[in-house]
């Protein structure tokens, strides 16, 4: 039996930092950040299918939303402001992403393949796609909310530019996270440990 790299490739999602442009009080990585995209995808399904007619499934909105950067291992995490530089940039990199996506996947031994394809490479499902990407936006948004409650306001562009993209694709289910569970992300823990606030 041929052995596979591809679970040891993965797990290096903990050594790519994010956000290698700006000066953070916490680094996050971003195996931390896809678990943390794969909680909020789940719940904009949950919220979807709960207040707004949805009928996501919210299991495949949180795997998907797993592997969302998983790529990353092998191109590092680009930051936005050089992989959206110009139209030319924004093209190329996704073409290097889905050669890294396509490596990844020839990793894995040829009968599992069929099941990762769906995980590894861009999400062919339209709603599935527009939600991840919804989770990936608002945690970006949630980051810059901490860093800035903890006074950074290195993360204050940051902060408006993501606000900017989340409107720009703002729905039902985004408007209620943000109303319902944003706010306590800019509170202390014995803010958000107590039940008076």
């Amino acid at each position: 039996m041929k052995r596979s790299h591809f679970f040891a490739q993965l797990a290096r999602m903990k050594l790519i930092h994010r956000w290698p442009l700006m000066r953070s009080i916490e680094q996050e990585n971003v195996a931390e950040h896809s678990l943390q995209v794969a909680m909020v995808a789940h719940a904009l399904a949950v919220i979807k299918n709960t207040f707004f007619d949805g009928a996501l499934d919210p299991a495949t909105a949180a795997t998907q939303a797993l592997f969302h950067d998983a790529s990353e291992v092998l191109t590092g995490d680009l930051p936005t402001p050089v992989k959206y530089f110009n139209d030319d940039i924004a093209k190329a990199y996704k073409d290097i992403e889905a050669i890294a996506e396509q490596s990844l996947l020839d990793m894995l031994p040829p009968e599992l393949q069929a099941a990762y394809a769906p995980l590894l490479c861009t999400a062919e499902d339209a709603e599935y796609a527009h939600l991840i990407k919804s989770a990936d936006l608002l945690c970006a948004y949630l980051k810059c909310a901490e860093e800035l409650s903890g006074g950074n306001k290195e993360f204050v562009a940051a902060q408006q530019r993501l606000t900017a993209m989340l409107d720009a694709r703002m729905n039902d289910e985004i408007r209620y996270f943000l109303e319902v569970f944003a706010p306590s992300f800019s509170l202390s823990l014995d803010e958000i440990s107590s039940p008076e606030f």
